[in-house]
């Protein structure tokens, strides 16, 4: 008996092309980037209404050009020349926190690290309403640099510390904002088999 090496057969070409399309799919479906939420925060009544009154005149604008079936009028090239200027004082007077959605075991790991209290667990709570809040904020929170580059952000104690000093409804905004970024579809459509 011999005990040369056999020639393995090459694979049939319409694998080897399945396979490279697979592996280019595949890079790019782990390629994607994490959501990301901004919560914009403007202590500058005056720069709000004024961008608020801007848009509303703007979308006026538009709507009118659209029911007349006309191309951008002087009108709404004025409105959308005072929108994008109060949106740019706006931007400058406020602050703006983003948060990105965590890889679902960081998430999952985080809400076992907070379990809700047995009282709280009897009333649906699935995390510790009181704990958890505050690590979601700083663990979904990031800050970039002038080049882009993430850079730390908030600690546990910082957020909680915010958490614990703002109005009921802006800290209600923040965990909501940290939150939502962990809720973010980006597929649009979902098809399931025909049945």
């Amino acid at each position: 008996m011999s005990t040369a090496a056999r020639s393995v057969p090459a694979p049939p070409a319409n694998a080897v092309v399945r396979d490279a399309h697979w592996e280019a799919k595949l890079a790019r479906l782990r390629a994607r980037q994490l959501p990301e939420q901004t919560l914009q925060i403007c202590d500058d009544l005056s720069a709000r209404k004024q961008l608020e009154q801007a848009k509303l005149e703007a979308a006026r604008c538009r709507m009118a050009d659209a029911e007349d079936q006309r191309t951008i009028s002087p009108e709404t090239e004025r409105a959308e020349a005072v929108l994008a200027s109060a949106q740019a004082e706006f931007d400058e007077v406020c602050l703006s926190l983003t948060f990105k959605a965590l890889p679902r075991p960081a998430l999952d790991g985080l809400i076992k690290r907070f379990p809700p209290t047995e009282a709280q667990a009897e009333d649906g709570d699935a995390w510790n309403p009181e704990t958890f809040p505050a690590a979601l904020v700083a663990a979904a929170h990031i800050e970039r640099d002038d080049s882009g580059a993430v850079v730390e952000g908030l600690t546990e104690e910082e957020a909680q510390g915010l958490l614990d000093s703002w109005p009921v409804a802006e800290s209600n905004a923040l965990f909501a904002a940290a939150w939502q970024a962990q809720q973010i579809v980006r597929t649009t459509t979902v098809e399931l088999g025909k049945g």
